[in-house]
């Protein structure tokens, strides 16, 4: 018979049930992130848009987190070492394991196929996989070219100036000699990362559909206090030009520490419509995008 304290009435705990407890406890706390971790193909709340996750890699667990708090956008910095693409953010920590395919392209394609064309089950929102290249743009863009054709089922293409949609669309941005043999392929299972000097230039969507730049380079307001109002214009002008383009708008080094400021700024892009707001706060922008949806 089970013990009983005199007081409440209720089973005394056992060693065992505690222990059973506590690891009941620490299951659920891990438990999105061992979803996502294993390949889980569900999402419980609808995929995000303008989340772009900066240097994603860097997480725990590279692409699956992003991917449990909904994001839109990935970025993975990549190195050309003896013909293989080593994910990181410097030479110092370069890794032979941590390929852009093990980290991103096979995880990808198995959670595509899983989830019959899709990356959200359920949800057409597809994947923007920015790769930023590190090493010399011309050598390294021709090998990506080579591994991403491997993949082609799950990716969005362009042959022609015409673009048929994957689940995944590849855009790299980087070392700028990668637009050169780029631009030179009749088919490409990647899309060109510009700047803002590239509105305005004619060059098409179906080749530069993003344009990236950094937001101190052409912007004073760190969100602290009102934006200026010619700078507000000018923000509203940029977006406006890039929508009337077929192109949406990312700006880097924004303001991403916790507080007024950094929400006062996202808040500022949303109103602007640029396209992807940049943080290394997967949670931090997952609460705020789903607060600005629900308002």
């Amino acid at each position: 018979m089970t013990p009983m304290t005199p007081r409440a009435g209720r089973p005394r705990p056992t060693r065992r049930t505690a222990a059973v407890a506590l690891g009941a406890a620490l299951a659920a706390s891990f438990a999105a992130p061992a979803r996502a971790a294993a390949g889980d193909t569900g999402t419980p709340l609808p995929p995000l848009r303008h989340a772009h996750a900066h240097n994603d890699y860097e997480h725990p667990h590279p692409l699956t987190d992003a991917l449990a708090h909904g994001f839109d956008s990935v970025e993975a910095d990549i190195w050309l070492v003896d013909g293989q693409l080593l994910v990181a953010h410097d030479a110092g920590r370069l890794d032979p394991r941590r390929t852009l395919e093990a980290l991103y392209l096979d995880p990808l394609l198995r959670r595509v196929r899983a989830n019959h064309g899709r990356v959200y089950r359920g949800h057409d929102r597809g994947l923007q996989l920015l790769i930023d290249i590190k090493t010399a743009g011309d050598p390294t863009y021709r090998a990506l070219s080579r591994h991403l054709r491997r993949y082609h089922p799950m990716l969005t293409a362009a042959a022609d100036g015409r673009v048929r949609r994957g689940a995944v669309t590849a855009v790299v941005s980087g070392d700028r000699g990668a637009r050169g043999p780029m631009a030179a392929e009749r088919v490409r299972h990647a899309f060109y990362d510009g700047r803002l000097d590239d509105l305005g230039t004619g060059v098409p969507a179906s080749f530069v559909p993003l344009v990236s730049d950094d937001w101190g380079r052409h912007f004073t307001w760190q969100g602290v206090g009102p934006i200026p109002e010619h700078e507000r214009a000018e923000l509203r002008r940029i977006t406006a030009t890039a929508r009337g383009e077929g192109r949406r708008v990312r700006f880097w080094a924004t303001p991403d520490a916790p507080g007024p400021a950094r929400e006062a700024l996202w808040r500022e892009l949303l109103a602007a419509g640029t396209g992807y707001l940049n943080t290394d706060d997967l949670a931090g922008l997952e609460a705020f995008l789903r607060r600005a949806v629900r308002r």
